[in-house]
């Protein structure tokens, strides 16, 4: 079902931090203009961490209702609570979207028994479609290939986002799930070998402000014609790793509201906005692709 690029949609906002939907509903048609394969709504990139319940689930429900059945949206309905995260799930039963994307759920730093106790109680609470997550670089969990492998086994558990940046998980898991099971990467720099290896996608955040570069790529290495990806891939290396010279998504919003895409790159606290020494670090590097 989700194959190739995904972008991880950012959640613009207002100056005064309330959720911009005018540049929502700009950003999903610009997705579906460059053949982006499916939106992300909500996840890391959109600020799921600072959204209240109301917006997290309102900017999901407008997402689904600007893409009028264009592109699929994967909702962001992760949490340290189990119950927290059913609850979302079962109110985006009829929502229109066609999958979920569940983090590990972090701060609690549960065990493997945990963690697969907490997917499966979720998946038995909803017919959706449920996409692992796993980024231990920010929950402080690693949802291990035997965990992955344990809940593939879970009908509606249709495959894994895995941000660990551990490429041999890509065969950990392949070898030993169904066939059908989605492999899907969550790091923009090491994508292509990801699915070199056998993954199918990528969740991408430089998809936000380079979609067709990033189909291109997915799909030119999804038909193994890894020459032509890896050129287009060599081309945004450098892009790829700047985006995260400061916490995503403070970089790609920035970058987003530098190239017209969004009216401002506001973040919410936390998190800062882009310092003054990394702005010319990421304008000069954007001067290469845009105009602007």
């Amino acid at each position: 079902m989700f194959k190739g690029s995904i972008v991880a949609l950012i959640t613009p906002m207002k100056v005064n931090g309330d959720i911009c939907y005018k540049s929502l509903k700009k950003l999903v048609r610009y997705h579906i203009k460059n053949n982006t394969n499916a939106i992300v709504s909500v996840g890391t990139t959109g600020e799921s961490a600072t959204l209240t319940q109301k917006e997290h689930y309102n900017v999901i429900i407008k997402t689904v209702k600007y893409a009028k059945k264009k592109i699929p949206i994967i909702a962001g309905t992760g949490s340290n609570s189990t119950n927290e995260s059913i609850e979302l799930t079962k109110k985006l039963e009829t929502s229109g979207i066609s999958a979920c994307l569940n983090v590990v759920p972090y701060y609690n730093k549960p065990t493997q028994e945990g963690m697969f106790k907490h997917f499966e109680k979720i998946s038995k609470n909803t017919k959706l479609p449920q996409i692992l997550y796993n980024i231990p670089q920010r929950t402080g969990s690693d949802l291990l290939p035997e965990t992955t492998i344990k809940l593939s086994k879970i009908d509606n558990i249709i495959g894994i986002k895995e941000a660990s940046g551990n490429l041999s998980r890509v065969n950990n898991i392949k070898s030993f799930v169904k066939k059908n099971f989605l492999l899907i990467s969550g790091d923009d720099t090491t994508a292509l070998d990801f699915i070199q290896l056998g993954g199918n996608a990528l969740i991408s955040v430089t998809a936000n402000i380079m979609p067709n570069k990033i189909f291109k790529m997915c799909k030119f290495a999804i038909n193994k014609n890894f020459k032509k990806a890896r050129k287009i891939n060599d081309k945004i290396h450098e892009l790829n790793k700047l985006l995260f010279i400061e916490t995503n998504p403070i970089p790609i919003k920035w970058a987003a509201k530098k190239i017209g895409l969004i009216d401002n790159n506001i973040v919410r606290l936390p998190l800062t906005t882009l310092s003054k020494k990394n702005k010319k670090i990421l304008k000069k590097v954007l001067k290469k692709y845009y105009k602007k």
